[in-house]
């Protein structure tokens, strides 16, 4: 059974083009309007507000939180400040991917820790001989992602103080309408952000001053086809289409470590241990990954000759693409891009992809595999570097 997320009630009324997508066994609003093109633009030139309710959520508490923890993680559990969080992988026992996301150490020593896909059981079953207790929150704290130029002042405003002390991935507790709600200076956008975690019975009083402190702002609601164009400008991977959880792989090839989606610096080898450390150290050893996660741009020129030379209107792709696409080099297959758009910002056409490392250095050409109509076409697209949009407020 599709759930509907506490902000439901409110969400449902704004969505006029009445799309929504099912998202981790809840209803989530694809895009309000026909277009997403407002939805974007308020990502990047004033502010946007998503419902991010499913995001998997857990709270690890006990003598042993860290220790788990550490267990876990890539990277080092005693890196974490108080009232900081981090972005990491973990693996399995063989060193591929289960997921990513993000672990905080809140004020009380607990951990709270978010992911993309259910984690519970993996971490019941690293947590064996430990003093630990994991507590699902998914179904009971909401979320909200608050991103955008404009993202620091609606919320100084529903806050009541001015926000600017939190740094960038840092923790803070506060109240807005009435409801204590925690806030990370985190996002899924690139651009400055912020989310917030609140009870699921306590959610619609943070909706709606929300809303209220952002009429001075042109705060907008926003789906996810709007924060899918984003995270691609911003260069940020999307479990279960960028790369696949080896737990949900369809084929061993699909499983794949850290170093091959660009995360060499979220791996730390001189931890005592972790688990999979032993398989990425056998890679590193062995030269490194087969393949890289890469930038593309494809060459806009031939893109839009190849429609014109079909008698076709131009179609630039204004939603995200998320298929496998084959890239090639002299007719043959050598790797495959995942996801891609046109950038509203950059007007240009750009895609994540998997290449040999060979073939993965910047200013590299491939031809990527394009069907207009019932023909197929190959475009001539260059590795580019990552991220493709590096905006400084993000950190600022």
């Amino acid at each position: 059974m599709t759930l509907e997320t506490p902000f439901h009630p409110r969400t449902a009324e704004l969505n006029q083009a009445r799309r929504w997508r099912k998202w981790s066994g809840f209803f989530i609003a694809d895009s309000y309007f026909p277009a997403h093109d407002l939805e974007y633009h308020a990502i990047r030139f004033s502010a946007a507000l998503f419902d991010v309710t499913p995001m998997c959520k857990y709270r690890i508490t006990g003598p042993d939180a860290a220790k788990l923890v550490d267990r876990v993680i890539t990277r080092r559990v005693d890196r974490i400040k108080p009232m900081r969080a981090i972005y990491t992988p973990w693996c399995d026992h063989d060193g591929r991917v289960l997921d990513d996301g993000t672990v905080a150490l809140l004020a009380d020593g607990s951990y709270f820790w978010t992911a993309a896909e259910p984690q519970h059981g993996w971490l019941e079953a690293a947590g064996e001989g430990l003093n630990v207790t994991i507590e699902d929150m998914t179904e009971k704290l909401c979320a909200l992602s608050l991103q955008g130029p404009h993202a620091r002042d609606v919320l100084s405003a529903a806050v009541g103080r001015d926000m600017s002390d939190l740094p960038f991935f840092g923790r803070a507790d506060v109240t807005i309408g009435g409801t204590a709600v925690g806030i990370s200076r985190t996002g899924y956008s690139g651009d400055l952000g912020y989310e917030l975690w609140m009870p699921f019975e306590e959610a619609l009083p943070v909706w709606d001053a929300l809303i209220k402190s952002g009429e001075d702002y042109t705060l907008r609601v926003a789906g996810m086809e709007a924060l899918d164009v984003a995270r691609l400008e911003a260069g940020l991977i999307m479990a279960g289409v960028d790369y696949h959880s080896s737990r949900t792989a369809r084929h061993p090839s699909l499983a794949i470590s850290p170093y091959e989606i660009g995360m060499d610096r979220l791996v730390d080898l001189d931890k005592p241990a972790f688990i999979g450390k032993r398989a990425l150290m056998n890679e590193v050893a062995a030269g490194g990954p087969a393949t890289r996660l890469v930038g593309l741009e494809l060459d806009l020129n031939v893109f839009e000759d190849a429609y014109l030379d079909l008698g076709y209107a131009i179609e630039h792709p204004l939603r995200a693409w998320r298929h496998v696409t084959p890239l090639t080099r002299k007719g043959e297959t050598i790797g495959r891009a995942t996801s891609g758009t046109f950038s509203p910002l950059l007007k240009r056409s750009i895609a994540l992809g998997f290449l040999p490392v060979k073939h993965a250095e910047v200013g590299s050409t491939v031809g990527i595999e394009w069907q207009i109509e019932e023909t197929r076409q190959t475009i001539p697209a260059t590795v580019v570097p990552l991220p493709f949009l590096d905006l400084p407020r993000k950190r600022s």
